[in-house]
């Protein structure tokens, strides 16, 4: 048994991992199918990501704020290019799904279905499939409507809460994606342990709006409580005395949280503010004091802090148990060594791997999947395939090597030569 502390290295051999003998389709681009197939694959399944002929998936190439979505939602898996709207392609793709335990698309609503790759006659060919479809809106009225994160993020008021108020503001991260990503894969492996059961396969639907609208519950809920409208984050009514950033000494900014009676009295020690001890002024009896009474209490810890530097208030909150962060960039976590040393970063990734531009082969360290199965991480078994790159592996035993050249030549299917 591992002890509490321990650091063992990361599993990279499948035979250790609960998703072994899973065979998962994943039709999709972006971030919300691509992560929910990642997801899968990093939990052993084998994810045979299915590329449309002539280009892949669109997203291989994309510049900008999301050039590294492709690298980044697409390793643990095998790629193989199908022109699905010929006869034989969809022919191929039905004879895979009679050996395959999953089928995940994020396509718009639809496709699958003009495809001839929709439930019904997938569930029709293989009863025991569980199919995993992500959309936009679940059933309603908004059901066939496109939508992306940041359309949802407006609607389902996180960009209200995100924002101050007039300025409605996106999170920097897709975490509408990535949430109905990880709805989408909760129900998948629940509906895997019914089918042990039943032995039939399920349908399920996840998708964005209904994802970021249970991200505001507790909005919501404070909204009926309250009587009125919660304000969003940058003008909200504090809960707590102290869970704000300071400037240091030094020039550089730190996040302080005090949320309790107990840290409060370690913190006014630890920072020589016994002004602020609780009784001392008849105004802050209690933590519910000190919060009422922000305005004119945190000038007096902020000008403290900016006696100290960013280090030195570090230690004293490390000292205290006392929560503390920096402002750290994407950039900064790279090094970040406890992520390092828990291999919570994948090493020698290769976010540029089949990419046009000369420096293909760069490596970088992105983050895996972030859990510990029996205290060890989860590490990175295989990295994002390139276009086609398994089409001969999968197709030639499920085919034959005659039947996979003629579709080869015919353009129906398309390898790495």
């Amino acid at each position: 048994m591992n002890k509490p502390n321990a650091v063992p290295t990361p599993i990279t051999d499948v035979e250790d991992l609960p998703l072994k003998g899973i065979r998962v389709l994943e039709f999709s681009q972006t971030v919300m199918g691509p992560c929910a197939g990642m997801l899968l694959g990093d939990m052993g399944a084998e994810v045979i990501k299915v590329e449309p002929v002539p280009t892949g998936d669109p997203t291989r190439d994309l510049r900008g704020f999301m050039s590294g979505i492709f690298a980044t939602y697409n390793r643990n898996k095998r790629s193989i290019a199908i022109d699905c709207k010929s006869p034989e392609g969809k022919a191929t793709i039905h004879k895979l799904v009679e050996t395959s335990d999953v089928l995940l698309e994020n396509f718009a609503p639809g496709t699958m279905d003009r495809l001839g790759c929709g439930w019904d006659e997938l569930h029709a060919i293989n009863p025991r499939l569980i199919y995993l479809t992500l959309k936009g809106f679940l059933s309603g009225p908004y059901e066939n409507r496109a939508a992306l994160d940041e359309v949802v993020q407006f609607m389902g008021g996180l960009a209200y809460m995100t924002g101050p108020v007039g300025r409605p503001l996106r999170a920097g991260a897709p975490v509408t994606d990535v949430t109905g990503a990880l709805f989408g894969v909760y129900a998948v492996t629940a509906a895997l342990f019914e089918r042990q059961r039943t032995g039939r396969g399920k349908l399920i639907r996840s998708a964005l709006f209904e994802s970021v609208t249970f991200m505001m519950g507790a909005f919501m809920a404070g909204n009926a409580r309250e009587g009125r409208e919660m304000p969003p984050m940058p003008n909200r009514e504090h809960s707590w005395p102290v869970y704000d950033t300071f400037e240091t000494q030094d020039g550089k900014i730190v996040f302080v949280s005090v949320t309790s009676e107990k840290a409060w009295a370690r913190f006014v020690g630890a920072f020589e503010l016994p002004e602020l001890t609780l009784g001392k002024d008849p105004r802050i009896s209690n933590l519910s004091d000190l919060t009422l009474n922000r305005d004119w209490m945190l000038p007096l810890v902020a000008a403290r802090m900016l006696t100290l530097t960013r280090d030195e208030i570090a230690r004293r909150c490390e000292a205290i148990a006392c929560g503390w962060a920096n402002v750290s960039r994407p950039s900064d976590l790279t090094d970040d060594p406890h992520l390092n040393a828990g291999h919570m970063l994948d090493v020698n990734f290769q976010p540029h791997r089949g990419a046009k531009e000369p420096e293909s082969v760069r490596q970088t360290r992105i983050p895996g999947i972030p859990l510990e199965l029996d205290r060890r991480a989860i590490g990175l078994r295989q990295q994002p395939p390139l276009y086609g790159e398994h089409t001969d592996a999968v197709l030639r035993d499920l085919l034959g090597a005659d039947k996979l050249a003629e579709l080869k030549a015919k353009g129906v299917v398309k390898g790495r030569e």
